[in-house]
C-alpha cells in the first residue's frame, strides 16, 4: 500500500497561503509537478501513491484515466487563484510529470496538462518539461506528440537490463523495449534519462555491471541510479519478513554504487547529485535541482506535495477524494506545515551536501564549521574545496557520498 501522509495542520478550504509565503513570489524560481497515479500493475517494491485500474473500480469515476487531465486542470485553476494573491509568479521553469505511469494517459492529455500550466503561469523560454514513462508505453507517435506539445525530456523506468532482476521487482516491461523507446525519443528530439535500481535481492555484481554497460551503450543524456529501499507495507517487505528474499545488504549496495560511479564516470557522465549523473551540465534534471535548492513548486494530483515560501503541504491520496474536493470547489490539501528557520536550515544542509556544487562553508552554523576538520580527516569531504582562499565549500568525496547521512548528522551537531 502507498505510504501514509504526514501529520500537519489543516489546509484552508480555499487553499490560501500565509502572506509570508507569498511575499516576493515573483522573484523566485517556480516549478510544477504533475502526479499521474495510475499503473497497470503495482511493483512489489513501490510505496508511491499509485493505483491500478482494478483498485480504482468503476472506469471514469472520480479522477479516472479518462477524466484525470480535467481534474488536474481544476487544481491548476486553484493554484493560479492562490498564488495570484501574492502577485504574478515568475514563469514556470520546470514541469515534471511523474507517477505512477504517466504514459497510461493519452499523450494528448499529457500535453493538455502542460498547456494548462503555460496558459495560467507562462513558461520560461528554456523551460524543462519532463515525463516519466514505462518503456513499453512509448511509441513513435507518443514521442512525436510529446515533443510537439512542448516536452523536452523523457525519463524511462529501465531499472535493470537483467530479466530475473526485473521479475523480482515485478517490472513487466520487455528489456528490449528500452532500446526502442530511446530510439523513438531520439527521433523526436527529446532528451533521454534512464532510471536504474541496484541492490535487488538476487542481483549479482555481474548483473549490475550488465545493466550499467547497457545504459552506456544506449548513450542517454542522463542517468539516475537508486539503491533499493524496502518500504514497509509493500509486497517486497512482506517477502523479506517471511524470508522469501533477503534484505538488501549495505555492503553490496556500496559496491554497486562505486561500480556505477566508475562505469558512468569512464563513459563521460559526471555526478551532480549523489544518485544522478549527466552527460553534460545542461543535461542535469533542473526540476530535481529545484527541490534540492528549496525552490517553490506546486504539486498537482492525489498525494502530491508542494512547497511555496517555507510552507509545505500535501494533497489527499485517493483519486476519487481528490476529484470530489475539486468538484466541490475545495482545496484537495490534506495537511500542511509552516517550516521554522531551524527546519529550513536543516533541510538546506541535508539537501545541499548531496550536490556536487556542495554547500558554502560560511552558510553553516558554528557546529557545522567545527565539524569540518574531522570530516576532512576522515576522507568524507574534499579538502581542496573546503580550504581554498575564496568560495570555500562542503563537497563530498566518493566515500562521503556513501556516508552522506553521517556527514549531515555531524554538520548538524547530532
Amino acid at each position: 500500500m502507498p505510504s501514509a501522509l504526514p501529520d500537519g495542520e489543516p489546509v484552508p478550504t480555499d487553499g490560501s497561503l500565509p502572506g509570508s509565503a507569498l511575499a516576493g513570489i515573483g522573484s523566485r524560481q517556480f516549478g510544477v509537478y504533475l502526479h499521474v497515479p495510475f499503473c497497470r500493475v503495482r511493483c512489489g517494491y513501490c510505496d508511491f501513491n499509485t493505483y491500478t485500474l482494478t483498485e480504482l473500480g468503476v472506469p471514469g469515476e472520480g479522477a479516472g484515466v479518462s477524466s484525470y487531465a480535467d481534474a488536474a486542470l481544476s487544481e491548476l485553476d486553484l493554484a493560479d487563484r492562490v498564488l495570484r494573491a501574492g502577485g504574478e509568479t515568475a514563469p514556470v521553469t520546470t514541469i515534471f510529470v511523474g507517477g505512477g505511469t504517466p504514459t497510461m494517459l493519452a499523450a494528448d492529455d499529457l500535453v493538455r496538462m502542460v498547456e494548462g500550466v503555460r496558459d495560467r503561469f507562462g513558461l520560461a523560454p528554456d523551460a524543462e518539461v519532463t515525463t516519466e514513462a514505462n518503456p513499453d508505453t512509448v511509441t513513435p507517435e507518443v514521442a512525436r506528440t510529446l515533443a510537439a506539445g512542448g516536452f523536452t525530456r523523457i525519463s524511462l523506468g529501465m531499472q535493470s537490463a537483467v530479466p530475473h532482476v526485473l521479475a523480482t521487482l515485478d517490472r513487466t516491461h520487455d528489456p528490449a523495449n528500452v532500446e526502442r523507446a530511446v530510439a523513438y525519443a531520439r527521433d523526436a528530439r527529446l532528451q533521454v534519462s534512464l532510471d536504474l535500481i541496484y541492490g535487488t535481492p538476487g542481483e549479482s555484481l555481474q548483473d549490475w555491471r550488465r545493466s550499467l554497460d547497457t545504459v552506456v551503450a544506449l548513450a542517454p543524456d542522463h542517468v539516475s541510479a537508486y539503491a533499493l529501499v524496502v518500504e514497509q507495507g509493500t509486497k517486497l517487505a512482506a517477502q523479506v519478513r517471511r524470508g522469501v528474499v533477503p534484505m538488501p545488504a549495505d555492503d553490496d549496495e556500496a559496491l554497486k554504487y562505486e561500480l556505477a560511479d566508475e562505469v558512468l564516470g569512464a563513459a563521460g557522465y559526471g555526478w551532480y547529485e549523489i544518485s544522478n549523473w549527466a552527460a553534460r551540465p545542461d543535461a542535469r534534471c533542473r526540476h530535481n535541482e529545484s527541490y534540492w535548492r528549496g525552490d517553490d513548486w506546486w504539486g498537482i494530483g492525489p498525494g502530491a506535495h508542494s512547497h511555496v515560501g517555507g510552507v509545505r503541504w500535501w494533497n489527499v491520496k485517493h483519486p476519487t477524494a481528490y476529484a470530489g474536493r475539486l468538484a466541490d470547489g475545495i482545496s484537495p490539501g490534506a495537511g500542511r506545515e509552516v517550516l521554522t528557520q531551524e527546519q529550513r536550515y536543516d533541510e538546506t544542509v541535508l539537501l545541499g551536501v548531496r550536490l556536487v556544487d556542495g554547500l558554502p562553508l560560511d552558510s553553516l552554523a558554528p557546529q557545522g564549521r567545527t565539524a569540518m576538520a574531522g570530516l576532512i580527516a576522515d576522507g568524507l569531504v574534499e579538502p581542496a574545496a573546503a580550504v581554498r582562499p575564496i568560495d570555500r565549500r562542503v563537497v563530498l568525496t566518493l566515500q562521503g557520498r556513501l556516508l552522506a547521512d553521517t556527514v549531515v548528522r555531524r554538520l548538524l551537531g547530532f
